[in-house]
């Protein structure tokens, strides 16, 4: 695509990065998320129009979860491109099966549903190699096993094949798809937009008038909605979460740390969990982790004497004769004080933080369990006043970690002692 045609589609520049990383070949995959109105799609089908002009031997395949979703959806989206980029004349369409072909070299745009991923293998191609692979609406499929089994059957023998993937955030972040973002994958990008990125222009006055409408009566649906936020189901423990990069350079600035361990049991992982605190802005940052199943104890002493070296450490309690084993090995381990009300207390002070800042690069497993985790729910689907007892690992070995801090603020800030 030309700098001229994408400096006039894309004046903000909201995705200058991923057009950069693109033609760079920096990257295999590209997860574009956000609300509605954030040109994601548009972006993504100029992009494999100008990739298959770039590189006469390039096809494209495009999936959505359910066929008979893709006439009116991303097989327009790609004749639009086409049209913008002023190359209809070069391209003639199909309407069965859906395809979008190149007169001058046979290029072949094609579109999939997914009813059953294992189709995908009988795809043949004349000429040339599929290059360019998107899964649209990507929250609509049923996860990434599918998506792997697709990509195994297209890519074969290909060197330096493209994914896009493009969808809304689902409002739960238990859901797959948000769960699966955060995992920090070599050569996976992932970028965030909203209608907010656009000119006002594009999307005209009847679209932001919806938008606003929507603020103003049910603000949580408005986030998940157009800003692609990931607002949780109402269940969620933590709504206070900050997930972006934490840099070298703001780790730089910290004081303390504090370190946390909770012990496995069988396939349970053990957990060591390293953050700073702000106590005046009330602000915790995950710093590093240590997240493993079955390790023997040197092996754990190995790894928590290599992230913290001869600072103290809070252990799970329950667990003396690990904590003795690891004083041997020359690990600073002190048991966590526990007692009646210790999980409530230390929870409850994580949930009054101003922010809990996590880098899911640093501590995908921290940023996994405090995003997914929810109140326990009755047979009915109501939430109860409870915090469930699994998938908590970072979670427990945080509190451990912190309870100096949150007694000190229960010593501090009692009110009836006025």
């Amino acid at each position: 695509m030309s700098e001229v045609l994408f400096d006039a589609l894309y004046a903000r520049k909201v995705f200058r990065d991923v057009h950069n990383a693109f033609w760079r070949g920096k990257y295999s995959e590209y997860w574009l998320k956000g609300g509605r109105g954030s040109t994601k799609s548009c972006f993504i089908s100029l992009e494999i129009v100008a990739g298959m002009m770039a590189d006469p031997q390039a096809n494209a395949i495009i999936y959505r979860r359910f066929g008979n979703t893709l006439k009116d959806s991303v097989y327009n989206q790609m004749i639009w491109a086409i049209d913008m980029m002023q190359l209809d004349y070069l391209f003639r369409t199909k309407l069965s099966p859906l395809e979008i072909i190149n007169r001058r070299t046979g290029q072949r745009i094609m579109f999939r549903g997914t009813d059953d991923p294992q189709k995908s293998k009988s795809i043949k191609l004349t000429r040339g190699y599929f290059k360019f692979l998107w899964f649209e609406e990507l929250s609509e499929f049923r996860g990434m096993e599918d998506i792997r089994t697709i990509q195994q059957s297209i890519f074969r023998n290909v060197d330096r094949a493209c994914t896009f993937y493009s969808y809304n955030p689902p409002r739960s972040a238990q859901n797959w798809v948000n769960a699966e973002a955060l995992v920090p994958v070599p050569g996976r990008m992932v970028h965030h937009s909203t209608y907010l990125d656009v000119p006002r222009e594009w999307l005209g006055e009847a679209f932001i008038a919806g938008a606003e409408a929507l603020k103003a009566v049910n603000e949580r649906a408005y986030e998940n909605e157009y800003m692609g936020a990931v607002t949780g189901t109402g269940g969620q423990v933590f709504d206070n979460l900050e997930i972006r990069e934490i840099t070298d350079a703001e780790i730089e600035t910290m004081g303390r740390f504090y370190n946390g361990l909770d012990f496995g049991f069988a396939t349970d992982p053990d957990a060591l969990t390293r953050w700073a605190y702000d106590r005046r802005a009330c602000r915790l940052y995950a710093i590093a982790e240590f997240y493993g199943v079955r390790n023997n104890t040197d092996v754990l002493a190995d790894r928590v004497k290599h992230l913290v070296g001869r600072e103290l450490v809070y252990c799970d309690s329950a667990e003396p004769r690990m904590i003795n084993e690891l004083k041997r090995r020359g690990i600073n381990a002190i048991p966590a004080r526990k007692g009646p009300g210790s999980v409530e207390h230390g929870m409850r002070w994580l949930q009054d933080l101003a922010a809990i800042v996590i880098d899911p690069k640093r501590t995908p497993n921290i940023a996994r369990e405090f995003s997914e985790y929810e109140y326990a729910q009755d047979r009915l689907g109501q939430f109860l006043a409870a915090y469930p007892d699994r998938d908590n690992h970072t979670i427990d070995a945080t509190r451990y970690g912190m309870e100096t801090e949150a007694n000190f603020r229960k010593a501090t800030t009692r009110s009836d002692i006025y």
